[in-house]
């Protein structure tokens, strides 16, 4: 299998990205989601992701490194399996430039290059274990675990999941997909993450399904069959420069995906792991150091107590796992 990974990154202290992001937002501002330091700051932790990519998958055809035209002053962009993608190489120049990482998102299939199988990561999902190919892709398809989830709808990442499902809806019949796939919605590996999917059995219409904040693997093709089906209300999202209550997500192909059946059974949670970092941040160190998980988010917040200790806590975790540079390091 030919299997690329896809990673998008920005240096919010860039002068000329600083420069475009104030001209249009007028300021950075951590009571709006949308424009919170938190989205946008970088503490040094790239390096780690290569060093993980190259010690524990060395076996990823291509890295795909998307930026708006950035580059770490480490990073050796002339390494092979290495390609430099800026926003302007695969998004309509009349939206750039962009802040809004839904919209960065959503344009991924059309990155140069890019082949049929491939893995996205946001820069703060991290591997710290080693991983075979058939953890995210088997038989040609992407691994992953359809189950249910409540949405209450009431913060902007609700909102936008409650987009994705109405148009999931108006193509999908939810009916004909569980008679189709009912052993895929029911496998057992899900446990009690899939019981929803028993309470809603006979529910007429999809719901939000749980979204595992990692690393998902997806197919080209399942991109270019949404923007077919719903290409009118994806160019409409994609004038939201910033994150907007109206946005759609990946998760909109995630879904669209699996009710596809362009998947197979698998419980991601079984070896990956989300640490919002503002009340579980020694979990997180823990599992860095200890490397409990294959896969860890280290999701930021701005409201973290003692950040520069956090953060150093987590870069000393991580140089206990993987202290060599990698060979993407100059």
């Amino acid at each position: 299998m030919e299997i690329d990974f896809v990673v998008t990154w920005v240096d919010m202290d860039d002068p000329k990205w600083k420069a475009e992001f104030f001209k249009f937002s007028g300021k950075i501002d951590n009571s709006v989601n949308a424009l919170s330091e938190a989205r946008f700051r970088d503490y040094g932790f790239l390096k780690y992701w290569f060093r993980g990519v190259d010690t524990f998958v060395p076996w990823v055809r291509k890295i795909h490194f998307v930026t708006s035209g950035q580059k770490p002053n480490w990073l050796n962009n002339k390494h092979p399996k290495l390609n430099m993608v800026s926003h302007s190489d695969y998004i309509p120049k009349q939206y750039l430039p962009v802040f809004n990482s839904n919209l960065i998102e959503i344009y991924m299939h059309k990155i140069p290059g890019l082949s049929e199988q491939f893995v996205y990561f946001n820069d703060d999902f991290f591997i710290i274990n080693k991983l075979a190919p058939t953890r995210f892709f088997e038989k040609g398809l992407p691994k992953d675990i359809a189950a249910f989830r409540m949405n209450t709808g009431v913060s902007q990442f609700e909102k936008m999941l409650k987009n994705n499902i109405r148009l999931i809806n108006q193509h999908f019949d939810k009916k004909e997909v569980f008679k189709r796939d009912g052993w895929k919605w029911f496998d057992p590996s899900y446990g009690s993450r899939g019981r929803l999917n028993h309470l809603l059995k006979y529910y007429n219409k999809f719901v939000t399904l749980r979204t595992p904040h990692n690393a998902q693997p997806f197919l080209k093709q399942t991109f270019e069959a949404v923007w077919e089906q719903f290409g009118e209300e994806l160019e409409g999202m994609s004038k939201h420069r910033f994150r907007s209550d109206d946005d759609y997500t990946p998760e909109l192909f995630r879904t669209w995906q699996i009710c596809s059946s362009n998947f197979l059974p698998y419980n991601t949670y079984q070896d990956t792991k989300m640490f919002p970092l503002m009340i579980k941040s020694k979990k997180a160190i823990q599992a860095v150091r200890e490397q409990s998980y294959s896969l860890v988010c280290l999701n930021d917040n701005i409201h973290i107590r003692n950040y520069q200790q956090t953060m150093e806590s987590i870069s000393a975790a991580f140089e206990t796992i993987l202290p060599e540079k990698s060979s993407f390091e100059v």
